[in-house]
């Protein structure tokens, strides 16, 4: 799933000796290449303001700081039961998925379960700022009540505007491209356990992010805190 760049980090950590262009004649000989996302639709990506909660992320994807800013969104699996709905929430400062919930229906419950994993995994100590796109279950008043009780706030995207929340959406692209695309689950059940290996034993602990410094973001996040201590 690396292209030549990411191969190229992974063989300096392995101690190999190389340049990147070398590389990229190999892995081209080789017949290796990254998979390729999805085509982007075609169009304008305008969209009305949310009448009820403001843009306050205003695309501002990069924080200096852990739980400052949340987004979350939610997708669809196929599989031979039906569909399974994933919702997520990822922290912009290392882009770590640190809640995520999957169910059989789109309820509200499924984003209220993905952001208790959330709250519950890191406990932030401020006030974090919570993005999501105008679905309903982000418009409801159970997933108002539960920001509310938990000091967080609530920010939302424009309209049928996916680059509003580009890094939640960017996330499922990875997903898709890199682990469900070309799969046929049988059950959800088996859906769900794909998606945990790939969150939790390869995407949080293992995956490399150009926006980490090549790091993956359990690694990106123990650097920082690390440095931060010793300073």
């Amino acid at each position: 799933m690396y292209g030549y760049r990411k191969l190229h980090d992974d063989l300096l950590d392995q101690g190999e000796t190389c340049c990147p262009n070398r590389v990229a004649r190999l892995a081209r000989l080789a017949g290796i290449m990254a998979r390729i996302g999805y085509r982007r639709r075609p169009g304008g990506y305008g969209g009305k303001s949310s009448v009820i909660v403001d843009n306050a992320l205003d695309r501002q994807f990069n924080t200096d700081e852990p739980d400052r800013a949340w987004v979350t969104n939610i997708t669809y699996i196929r599989t031979q039961e039906g569909f399974s709905y994933l919702a997520v929430v990822i922290d912009l400062y290392s882009r770590r998925v640190v809640g995520w919930s999957m169910q059989s229906r789109q309820t509200t419950d499924i984003v209220l379960q993905a952001l208790l994993m959330a709250v519950w995994r890191r406990k932030p100590k401020n006030r974090v700022l919570v993005h999501s796109d105008q679905g309903s279950q982000f418009t409801s008043r159970d997933w108002a009540s539960f920001l509310r009780a938990h000091n967080l706030e609530h920010s939302m995207s424009r309209r049928g505007n996916c680059h509003d929340n580009a890094v939640a959406e960017s996330f499922f692209n990875l997903l898709k491209r890199e682990r469900i695309r070309r799969r046929t689950y049988r059950t959800r059940a088996e859906a769900r356990q794909d998606v945990f290996d790939y969150i939790e034993m390869f995407y949080n602990p293992k995956r490399k992010h150009t926006t980490n410094g090549m790091l993956s973001p359990v690694e990106y996040e123990r650097q920082r805190s690390t440095r931060t201590e010793g300073v």
